[in-house]
């Protein structure tokens, strides 16, 4: 007769506790909705949106004047755009920093380190001398400011994105997709309600010495908010695991650019026709009424407000059109309308108030749609190990290349040779969405 002793009863119950334990936590983690997802991914997004379009409306009404007083407006709102550029210059570099950093400290660490020198580069501008104060070496703490925003950004991936695009309902993911993209006409609201305030009320004077500085203070207030916030989320042992069982977690970039370079590119030119648009209507328009229109430019802001406001209604609605005809389909219908309103630039903007309003309303409508679904169109293409750093690197590349470089890019053909180049430029951002789209349907038919 075998006997049991009482110390084996005691780790077998032990076993058989743990067990049951995990699988509890187990069914635990399987019951998160995507809509507690969706709550880490807004939140994220609407911060970081903010911070960049406090800079960059700042880049138009302030920093000429207060870093390049040595310059015309033009020139020093060029200028002002070259640093502005710098963010999206050092943003794949902060992915693939704090890459290592995840897989040296966790992510945790990760997001807060890369929260906190956001928020430090932001506050860092609000108190930044001018030009008169300090000479060139304000233009360079500026600079390096803006290039440890850019490393923030890139470092501030969470994952949380292609989380909630692999666990929303397979009918569902076109709705689920958008809302992460409902920060930034979020964002660009509050951004610019709060310019708009200031411009309204205080003296041309007051503006340019202290009251620019405001944003930058609520910016870096709203950071501490949300590093908390996403912190709650993606520190718990629930997110942990769904991250590690969809083996959402950093990669050699080395090993994943010869592996899925291909992706990288088809991902990044795929919602190139979005990101062009998404300067074209917010930074450059308010730079050209700013240099060529007598307009009120609280005014201004104000149209582009409810031009938000209309994108955010258009990224809702994109939603609800790509679950019924699907993702892909709708961005190569509305890179094809982003080909058409190319041409009408000139005319509008341009034109009349009328014509300046118009194309500030339908600009925000169309690109409401289109941006609605432009993250992640095409992350199913990478395999599971490199889809986490994958989805990082296409939205850093398709930023660089779509998106960083149009305020300068189009002020400076518009101011020298007219509008009309705006229009090709919009025009080659739409026709490199398309050839994308039509490369990778014919690579899925093929394989």
């Amino acid at each position: 007769m075998t006997t049991t002793s009482s110390s084996e009863k005691h780790s077998d119950f032990t076993i058989d506790s743990s067990a049951k334990n995990t699988r509890n936590a187990k069914a635990d983690h399987g019951s998160i909705a995507p809509g507690e997802i969706a709550i880490g991914v807004v939140i994220g997004r609407a911060s970081e949106y903010f911070d960049f379009f406090v800079y960059a409306i700042a880049s138009v009404l302030v920093f000429p004047e207060v870093f390049f007083p040595f310059e015309q407006r033009l020139e020093g709102t060029l200028y002002a755009f070259v640093i502005f550029s710098f963010a999206f210059l050092a943003r794949p570099f902060g992915t693939i920093a704090f890459m290592e950093i995840q897989r040296r400290l966790g992510r945790e660490a990760k997001l807060t380190i890369a929260l906190f020198l956001l928020g430090i580069s932001t506050a860092g501008i609000a108190f930044l001398p001018t030009f008169s104060h300090l000479g060139v070496t304000s233009i360079v703490l500026l600079s390096a400011l803006r290039i440890g925003q850019g490393l923030a950004l890139g470092g501030s991936w969470d994952g949380l994105p292609s989380l909630l695009a692999l666990n929303a309902p397979q009918n569902k993911r076109g709705w689920y997709a958008m809302l992460g993209q409902l920060g930034a006409p979020v964002g660009f609201m509050i951004a610019a309600g709060l310019f708009a305030y200031l411009l309204a009320n205080l003296s041309a004077a007051d503006f340019l010495d202290w009251g620019w500085r405001y944003p930058f203070y609520v910016a870096f207030a709203i950071n501490v908010v949300a590093l908390f916030a996403r912190l709650r989320l993606v520190s718990t042992n629930e997110y942990t695991h769904l991250l590690d069982e969809k083996e959402l977690e950093p990669t050699n970039i080395v090993e994943m650019a010869g592996s899925q370079g291909r992706n990288l590119l088809i991902g990044a030119l795929a919602a190139l026709a979005s990101y062009a648009l998404f300067h074209l209507v917010t930074v450059f328009p308010l730079s050209w009424i700013t240099l060529y229109s007598q307009r009120d430019l609280s005014h201004f802001l104000i149209i582009q407000m409810i031009g938000a406001a209309l994108m955010a209604g258009g990224v809702i609605v994109s939603g609800l059109i790509a679950d019924r005809i699907g993702r892909r389909k709708l961005l190569g219908s509305l890179a094809l309308m982003i080909a058409v309103l190319s041409g009408f630039v000139p005319t509008l903007l341009g034109g009349s108030e009328l014509g300046q309003n118009i194309f500030i309303l339908l600009g925000f409508s169309v690109l409401g749609l289109s941006y609605g679904q432009a993250a992640g169109a095409v992350t199913a293409n990478f395999l599971p190990k490199y889809r986490y750093t994958g989805a990082a690197l296409t939205s850093d590349i398709s930023w660089l290349v779509g998106a960083g470089f149009a305020p300068l890019v189009a002020l400076g053909l518009s101011s020298h040779f007219g509008l009309e180049y705006v229009s090709l430029y919009l025009l080659s951002g739409a026709a490199c969405s398309m050839a994308a789209l039509s490369l990778n349907r014919a690579l899925e038919i093929k394989n």
